[in-house]
């Protein structure tokens, strides 16, 4: 539930400053005719809806399973990351892209460009006030890892995607900036329409990135190599339990993973003190490792698991070696 409130208070401010900016760079597209102003405009309001799609994939990932979603809804967050991927790329980046087409076709000067400065200068100021929490909040949950890494690693897009999504929208600013004044220094009212090209192009890998990103997580990620350590330290201290073989993992949701267990139990052991095992580990691990929200146990010999896990092709080539003799 922190994680979540983190995530709610990145996107509250996320969408707080692009509804700001928005109606800023309207008014300033209207006075002045620039292309890239109004492309501008489009990517925040974009931006905000995409805030309000992320705040509705939390509520309904927050959801309690139920008859038709036995494992929850946690996937709802990763579905709506999905979408919000895909508007950035069909709204943002294809109307900036068509409006920097039209302006670069039929050139028009930009009119009281004094505006615009005025105008970028303040949406620079607000967008770098929700970076600035969108990035604390990441920095905060990734820990000692890498940037990259932190996002390929995440299992929550909520905050990673206003943080790129922010950091777009600045560079998207700089570019802005560049675009005009080139157009009025240089008296080439088409440089603004290029600016505009170059802001669809930016929004455009923005959302080819994060819709890979949803994707993974759409699939079924497996869950982190300590947690998965931790669920096998787990199994393996049982005393009914002679081996920890594997398990194996997959996120439901940011905080909901769903475990398979396979255990090679001691010899001569009882089908009531199976079930007596099974009970001590469930309660262990939600006790220990609160994101497993459920767990399957599979007896099994542990030259079995080997033999079925040699099977499996790892993502690389080959076949993937056992997790654990």
């Amino acid at each position: 539930m922190a994680a979540h409130s983190g995530s709610k208070l990145v996107i509250f401010a996320a969408i707080a400053g692009n509804l700001l900016i928005a109606a800023t760079k309207f008014v300033a597209a209207a006075f002045t005719g620039s292309s890239a102003m109004l492309s501008e405009g489009v990517h925040s309001l974009v931006d905000t809806g995409n805030g309000a799609l992320l705040l509705y994939g939390l509520h309904r990932a927050a959801q309690p399973p139920d008859r038709m979603h036995p494992f929850g809804h946690g996937r709802e967050l990763y579905f709506w990351s999905f979408i919000v991927a895909l508007l950035v790329f069909a709204l943002g980046a294809g109307v900036a892209f068509y409006e920097g087409i039209v302006h670069m076709l039929d050139p028009e000067p930009i009119e009281n460009p004094l505006i615009n400065y005025v105008v970028l200068g303040l949406c620079m100021v607000f967008e770098g006030g929700s970076w600035l929490v969108a990035f604390k909040e990441f920095r905060r949950n990734k820990g000692d890892l890498g940037y990259i890494q932190a996002v390929r690693r995440s299992k929550d897009p909520s905050v990673y995607t206003v943080l790129f999504e922010d950091s777009a929208a600045l560079l998207g600013l700089i570019i802005a900036f560049i675009g005009i004044s080139a157009a009025q220094y240089f008296e080439q009212p088409w440089l603004d329409g290029a600016a505009s090209i170059g802001i669809s192009l930016i929004l455009g890998a923005t959302a080819v990135f994060l819709a890979h990103e949803s994707k993974g997580l759409l699939m079924g990620e497996p869950a982190l190599p300590d947690v998965q350590s931790s669920i096998l330290a787990i199994a393996q201290a049982d005393p009914a339990v002679e081996n920890a073989n594997g398990v194996l993992t997959v996120h439901m949701g940011p905080e909901q993973v769903v475990a398979g267990l396979s255990l090679d139990f001691v010899d001569h052991i009882s089908a009531a003190e199976i079930e007596l095992c099974v009970e001590r580990l469930e309660a262990k691990l939600k006790a220990e490792v609160p994101e497993v929200t459920a767990v399957f146990v599979k007896p099994q010999t542990s030259r079995l698991w080997r033999e079925r896990r040699a099977r499996i092709v790892n993502p690389q080539g080959g076949t993937a070696a056992p997790e654990k003799d």
